[in-house]
């Protein structure tokens, strides 16, 4: 009776080895089953926050005239600005620069006058639609004399500054986007996915929609996801 006792736990053992034989087999042979993916998620939305520097300047032999001048003419931007719904504390108002071209030893013998003098206003506002409303009428500056210097040193600058707001969305959308890819890359190998084993934090990036419409801003992100294939 006791070899019969014997003879079965041998037998459960066996079975027992077998059984773990097999599962570290089957482990051994999906541990380096997996698939890299990649998860993209894109929206364009209207920029929040805007910086227009507007730029004037006056010339002249007699620079406390040119002085007054300035300050005249930087009074008088400011006004338009009040007058169009901009708050004082949207305006910044930089301290003249003045350059004397007789000082400079290339363009003494051509200059007509001696003092240039530039004066630089800078709005900054999270209105961005009030503001653009005013730069598409600041030709009405130009009916009081003042002529607004456009260069690209004083373009006007679009931001998106709520883009942590919105970023953990885009990442969700960004790995639902890689499962997709991942459920389809599975199910064409005849398995399916498991646990995700890597994912990095993704790439994000912000750009205007084009050159036309710096206002518009693309966001992107693009994460990596490294999911197990099981059978």
């Amino acid at each position: 009776m006791s070899m019969i006792k014997e003879a079965a736990i041998v037998a459960v053992g066996i079975i027992g080895l077998g059984l773990c034989v097999k599962g570290g087999m089957d482990d051994f042979a999906n541990k380096d089953r997996s698939v890299t993916v990649k998860g993209l998620a894109e929206r364009e939305v209207p920029a929040d926050k805007v910086t227009w520097p507007i730029q004037t300047k006056e010339m002249g032999d007699d620079l406390p005239a040119l002085y007054e001048k300035i300050n005249a003419t930087t009074a008088k931007v400011k006004e338009f600005l009040r007058r169009n719904g901009v708050a004082d504390s949207e305006i910044s108002v930089n301290a003249p620069l003045v350059t004397d071209l007789k000082a400079d030893q290339y363009s003494a013998e051509r200059a007509k006058y001696r003092y240039i003098i530039t004066s630089t206003l800078t709005v900054t506002s999270r209105n961005v639609k009030r503001v653009r409303s005013i730069i598409a009428r600041q030709g009405e500056l130009l009916k009081q004399g003042i002529a607004v210097i456009d260069s690209y040193s004083n373009r006007v600058e679009y931001e998106y500054v709520s883009f942590q707001d919105i970023k953990p969305k885009m990442m969700q959308e960004a790995i639902r986007n890689a499962e997709k890819t991942a459920t389809q890359f599975a199910e064409n190998s005849k398995s399916r996915p498991g646990k995700i084993m890597t994912a990095d934090q993704g790439q994000f990036s912000i750009s205007d929609r084009d050159s036309n419409t710096p206002y518009i801003k693309k966001l992107r992100v693009v994460t990596t996801v490294t999911y197990s294939l099981k059978d």
